[in-house]
């Protein structure tokens, strides 16, 4: 899928530097393994917590996350007219704080390939 590229470098530019950000083309951004930000389309996809998200969905420009049908009450849509000025940065670090709170995952062991039966 298609993401707006400059939005995307707008958000480097206003990720918070204390602490290690991985970026995943798919996914967004990960702090401690867990997805805090992302663009998708032209749109800024923040996972800030069930209540701060029940709370943005009265901002203008704000949407659920509906990216499989179904929503995820965790995680908002901010439309580009939501972005403008601060509101991009407030955004961001609200999702870096959120992520920040949350248990960090340990790093996912590489599978095990079954080995191919042979025969007797």
């Amino acid at each position: 899928m298609a993401y707006d590229e400059n939005l995307a470098d707008r958000i480097r530019e206003v990720m918070p530097a204390d602490g290690e950000v991985t970026e995943r083309r798919m996914f967004g951004g990960l702090w401690g393994g867990h997805m805090f930000a992302g663009v998708v389309g032209g749109e800024l996809m923040v996972r800030i917590g069930a209540e701060a998200a029940e709370r943005a969905l009265e901002h203008d420009h704000v949407r659920e996350m509906d990216f499989t049908g179904r929503p995820m009450k965790n995680m908002v849509f901010v439309e580009p007219a939501g972005l403008q000025g601060p509101a991009l940065e407030q955004w961001v670090t609200a999702a870096a704080d959120y992520a920040r709170a949350l248990t960090p995952k340990q790093p996912a062991r590489p599978r095990r390939r079954a080995q191919p039966r042979t025969r007797a």
